[in-house]
């Protein structure tokens, strides 16, 4: 996998808030993006959304939501090592604008290297956010109250992606660089199972609170590797071509994979070990969320600027949503999507943050 795109720390000192209404039409159809758009020969039951957008930062890289203090948390690193600037944003989800930023500990005085986040999700269980910090091969720890620096766990080798089960105290944490993915208990911070995969490109990763079990898609061979926390041995199981993003259905047996290379959404049944439908959202599908209140499933798709709305179990394209040059990850919170661009806009090269939320249907 290439270096992780970066993200930082300063809002943009302009913002911009867009407002556009895309309104959904069959899989095949043209799709009608306007703020005062109407889809006459749109089919009954379509679903309609909206598109806010709002400059956030440079660097941006990936969001996680807080139901705890109702906020999106964000990352941002900027530039090739040494990084030196580098954040972690605490977003109003109702006005996209910034309520706080905290600057990551320096860890090369001589450079002003900070350690810079990446990946991020939120344990509202114990008030934490966990982030990954690539470029250092470690995860950190911060107070979602404060913002202060918890902990720093060396031992990730490029960690790439953290998730929380917060049922079993635990966040899990992949290692593109070795092929690993490891668990850490969430109270004490202390290592608690490592699985290596040899040859293996660990990127993406889920949890099923469940069972316990995580998910991570392996980016190099175009694989699922499961690790159960009560079994030694991981269990592999195909998907498409350069999986890099997953999430899980709210029963947790069907997992959703974002294939890179080939701009498609995997739908994998976990028991039986089969793709069981394959769906083509867009150039370079790079990060995926499921609504598990509905169980449509967006798509982030880098390459060609859009995020993708499917339905799963039928197969279809539902919408397909401009959200900004380089859309990098999405996340859903009942219902409402947010996505992260590295759209890098006017003389600041400022990201952009895009809400979608469900309009209308009839």
């Amino acid at each position: 996998m290439s270096a992780p795109r970066t993200p930082k720390s300063r809002p943009a000192a302009r913002r911009l808030v867009r407002h556009t209404t895309a309104l959904a039409v069959a899989a095949g159809s043209v799709l009608a993006v306007s703020g005062t758009a109407v889809a006459h020969d749109r089919p009954a039951h379509q679903p309609s959304y909206r598109v806010d957008t709002a400059q956030l930062a440079t660097g941006l890289y990936q969001s996680a939501y807080s139901e705890r203090h109702h906020v999106l948390w964000a990352t941002t690193a900027v530039g090739r090592p040494p990084v030196t600037r580098s954040g972690l944003l605490k977003v109003d989800p109702k006005t996209l604008k910034t309520k706080a930023a905290y600057t990551p500990p320096v860890t090369d005085q001589a450079t002003g290297a900070v350690e810079a986040v990446y990946g991020v999700a939120v344990d509202d269980e114990h008030d934490t956010v966990w982030t990954t910090n690539t470029r250092n091969n470690s995860v950190a720890v911060y107070s979602q109250r404060t913002g202060k620096h918890l902990a720093t766990l060396p031992g990730v080798a490029h960690a790439r992606e953290i998730v929380v089960d917060k049922r079993h105290d635990l966040a899990w944490a992949s290692g593109f660089g070795d092929g690993s993915v490891v668990a850490f208990d969430t109270r004490t911070f202390k290592e608690k199972k490592r699985v290596k995969v040899e040859g293996a490109g660990a990127a993406g990763l889920a949890v099923d609170t469940h069972t316990g079990t995580a998910y991570a898609t392996d980016l190099t061979n175009d694989r699922i590797i499961a690790v159960s926390p009560y079994k030694s041995e991981p269990r592999f199981i195909p998907t498409g071509d350069a999986p890099i993003g997953i999430e899980l259905s709210a029963d947790g047996r069907t997992a959703y994979t974002a294939n890179q290379a080939a701009g498609t959404l995997s739908v994998v049944d976990l028991r039986k070990g089969t793709v069981t439908r394959t769906v083509t959202t867009g150039a370079g599908a790079i990060s995926v969320a499921a609504d598990h209140r509905s169980g449509r499933v967006f798509v982030a798709n880098r390459g060609s600027g859009t995020t993708t709305v499917v339905d799963p179990e039928k197969g279809t394209v539902l919408a397909d949503l401009a959200t900004g040059p380089n859309p990098n990850h999405v996340t859903v919170r009942r219902g409402t999507a947010y996505v992260v661009d590295k759209s890098a806009a006017g003389a600041d090269r400022v990201d952009s943050v895009h809400r979608i939320s469900l309009t209308r249907s009839r």
